[in-house]
């Protein structure tokens, strides 16, 4: 006889997206909080997305929902971003929420944290969820961007550092921040993982964030790529982590205002356009944005 499986359902959610099959691809799954920490990273590297979400029962006073977030490389992450934003989505539109309001407030668990998230919703049907991260922190600035630009594949001279600085910036994740002169400079980006690995470790740097002011989609403020060697991301569609710093960074040089919404563009290189928006406050800086739920099934754990 065949041994009984245990069974895990799994969803798909294009998080941030413009549209179905754009923005970034999220795997789901509802449950694991049983399994060890090796089989879920086996099931993350068996979907191989940027990351996996384990939607899980609370362990901590006062959270609605666990969230355990990892990569492909079986890295767990614990920054609010699309892992999470999908995921409340997924909740929204599952029914597993009350939305009785325009504006609904829940808490999740992530890591040793327990954060706030807000969801918007018309008939009780979900339109835009909104996280907060992290008060911004400036950090190391790059003076010498040589190094970067070449482990980028680029010029010195295509790094736009006459007018903002290459620098980390956190939110609760730190990301480096990197300005290009234009957005066909930023499509031709081709990054040597390793060269640009030892850059973002020598600034005690996560991912990195390339950004130029002239994005293709109307309304939009920034026009991204992100790419993360550190836990093994080649490039991200929608990276929310790297979102909220990028407006951070931009309110601080006088790119943007505090308290009004930046749109920031980015994936469109990668043919899967998303749509992040950024509001930075004196004390925290909110992500926001939407999400389609494109597939569902069960796993065999």
């Amino acid at each position: 006889m065949r041994a009984s499986r245990q069974s895990l359902p799994f969803y798909w959610v294009d998080v941030f997206a413009v549209e179905p099959l754009t923005g970034n691809p999220l795997a789901i799954v509802e449950g694991g909080e049983h399994l060890p920490f090796e089989r879920l990273q086996r099931i993350a590297r068996e979907f191989n997305q940027s990351e996996t979400t384990f939607v899980m029962p609370p362990n901590r006073k006062g959270a609605d929902w666990r969230l355990r977030s990892l990569t492909a490389a079986g890295v767990e992450v614990f920054g609010a971003g699309h892992n999470a934003l999908g995921a409340w989505w997924w909740l929204a539109e599952a029914g597993k929420l009350a939305l009785t309001t325009h504006t609904n407030s829940f808490h999740q668990e992530i890591g040793d944290q327990v954060l706030p998230v807000t969801v918007a919703a018309e008939n009780r049907v979900p339109s835009r969820i909104i996280m907060d991260q992290e008060a911004p922190r400036m950090l190391k600035k790059l003076d010498d961007p040589t190094a970067l630009a070449h482990a980028l594949g680029l010029a010195r001279e295509d790094l736009a550092v006459d007018r903002i600085p290459c620098q980390v910036v956190s939110t609760g994740a730190a990301h480096l921040t990197v300005p290009i002169r234009d957005r066909d400079t930023v499509d031709r980006i081709r990054p040597n993982a390793p060269a640009l690995l030892e850059v973002l470790q020598r600034l005690g740097a996560e991912g990195c964030y390339v950004f130029s002011l002239d994005p293709r989609q109307p309304g939009a403020t920034a026009y991204a790529r992100f790419f993360n060697p550190t836990v093994g991301i080649w490039e991200d569609p929608a990276t929310g982590t790297a979102a909220g710093p990028l407006a951070a960074h931009l309110v601080a040089h006088g790119f943007a205002r505090m308290g009004r919404i930046i749109v920031i563009e980015q994936g469109t290189a990668m043919g899967r356009t998303s749509l992040i928006q950024a509001e930075v406050f004196s004390d925290k800086v909110q992500i926001a944005g939407r999400g389609v739920v494109i597939a569902s099934g069960t796993l065999f754990a």
